[in-house]
């Protein structure tokens, strides 16, 4: 029965009516963990038996009839950038050796209180900085569909513990599209919600006017439940927004009918131009056509500061990284390499301890930062941004979504990007856009190219609008999946 399943919500539904136990799922996905991650290489690491206690404490709860919370049993994996309390956090990075957080993230405190199992803690790109999660200090991760290949990143471990079917759902953040773009490469779904919908508390923080945690499923209804579960207002953190979300959930499940009827859908002009893989770029005609057949109406759009995506995230994001890693000293986290003096024992820890991204988006960022240079670099991309702010509120006006691929390639080969930092951080060239302006966005899988990678494409919707994303989502998501099988053969 197990192998059968293939969703989140089909494993829930039938460990809360007694055809499965917790215990049995738990088992049957440590099972699969032992066949696939010494391929893909997913996870840092996970604990079985603590897995297997969680589950058992689930089917006491069921067996003795009391209520048992919305993820009841589902194992799931973590980005090891999130807080777990008395579980080591390693951020993918030496400098943090031995660290163990003294508390658990806000997002995580809803996953046990939604009765999930916390099965395994996935790989990342260093601090979450990375496109391809070739930066960890452990290990590369692969991608499930080509194991030379790249599974994306910087959330590349939990995208590709997913598609390896290692876990049902899995939990990511996303500063600059790193869900969203390991999502497209590994042919899943990877939500990154409104900022502020989701807490930051307990994420360590890479660029905090950027950073989200957000969910990885095989389904837009599984990412649907688990955003459910970590969103809403949390008293840790002040960008967390009062206003409580809807159950949307819920709302897919009771959704009949065409959403997509008479909707207004505008294709971004400014992710059409040079450098777009042409199986992408037909990939996206083909869901235009559905759109259009489906009775939305679809035109196109110029958000004209778009294209300064990259050069603002570059510079907010570095400049917010610069200051965020600098408590990373050897005095109060992990690691301290032994000096003659203080400023010795600084410089010995970091130069050891962090990886060669880390450090030059560090240094890049402090130059930023510098007087007599922040105006000239760090205001100027704060000014720019403000105009793509208003560029998406412009848009948002004539339309209900816009619609964009995730990516402007498939996935790349291991090692093929790794000496050429500009060509990496140009992978975030459609994803980055949604960061800077705060609102919610989708990726979906789409399709395939001729080598059989997958394609993905997004939609991005007005802030708060989460509900009406998903349900957007969820009809073109069913589309394609009539017409293609997203599973990899390994």
């Amino acid at each position: 029965m197990l192998r059968d399943l293939k969703s989140a919500s089909e494993i829930i539904n039938k460990i809360k009516s007694k055809e499965l136990t917790a215990l049995e799922v738990t088992q049957y996905f440590i099972s699969r963990i032992k066949e696939q991650d010494p391929k893909v290489n997913a996870l840092l690491r996970y604990d079985g038996q603590k897995a297997l206690e969680q589950a058992d404490a689930v089917d006491k709860k069921i067996a003795q009839g009391q209520e048992v919370g919305k993820l009841a049993g589902l194992p799931v994996a973590v980005k090891d950038n999130i807080s777990i309390k008395d579980d080591t956090l390693t951020c993918g990075s030496k400098i943090l050796e031995g660290y163990k957080a003294p508390y658990d993230a806000t997002a995580i405190t809803k996953l046990k209180d939604a009765d999930a199992v916390i099965l395994g803690r996935a790989n990342l790109d260093e601090f979450a900085m990375g496109s391809s999660c070739e930066n960890s200090a452990f290990f590369p991760t692969k991608n499930p569909y080509n194991l030379e290949k790249t599974p994306g990143g910087s959330s590349g471990g939990s995208a590709a513990a997913v598609a390896s079917w290692q876990v049902p759902a899995s939990l990511g953040s996303d500063t600059g599209g790193s869900i969203r773009q390991p999502a497209s490469f590994c042919g899943i779904v990877g939500f990154k919600p409104t900022y502020g919908r989701v807490s930051r508390y307990g994420l360590v923080a890479f660029g905090s006017s950027l950073d989200q945690i957000g969910p990885f499923a095989r389904t837009v209804e599984d990412t649907a439940l688990l955003y459910d579960v970590i969103s809403g207002h949390d008293t840790h953190d002040s960008t967390s927004i009062p206003e409580k979300p809807e159950n949307v959930y819920e709302a897919l499940i009771k959704a009949n009918g065409n959403f997509l009827q008479s909707k207004k859908i505008s294709i971004v002009q400014e992710a059409l131009g040079e450098g777009l893989q042409s199986e992408i770029a037909q990939n996206l005609e083909e869901t235009k056509a559905f759109l259009i057949n489906a009775g939305a109406e679809v035109n196109v759009v110029s958000l004209p500061n778009v294209k300064y995506a990259i050069a603002v995230y570059v510079l907010v994001a570095m400049s917010e990284a610069s200051a965020n890693l600098a408590r990373f000293d050897g005095m109060r986290y992990g690691a301290r390499k032994e000096g003659i003096d203080l400023e010795e024992v600084y410089l010995n820890s970091r130069s050891q301890g962090f990886g060669e991204e880390v450090k030059r988006r560090i240094m890049l960022g402090t130059f930023a930062l510098r007087k007599g240079y922040a105006d000239k670099y760090y205001l100027r991309a704060l000014k720019v941004r403000s105009l793509m702010i208003e560029d998406f509120k412009s848009a948002f006006k004539t339309c209900d979504f816009l619609l964009l691929p995730t990516t402007p390639t498939t996935a790349f080969n291991l090692g093929e990007k790794v000496d050429d930092p500009l060509s990496m951080y140009l992978n975030d060239i459609y994803t980055a856009s949604a960061n800077l302006a705060g609102v919610p966005a989708i990726s979906v899988p789409s399709g395939f190219d001729g080598a059989g990678l997958p394609i993905g494409m997004q939609l991005f919707a007005p802030l708060l609008q989460e509900n009406q994303l998903f349900q957007a989502a969820n009809q073109i998501f069913k589309h394609t999946s009539t017409k293609y099988t997203f599973e990899p053969k390994i």
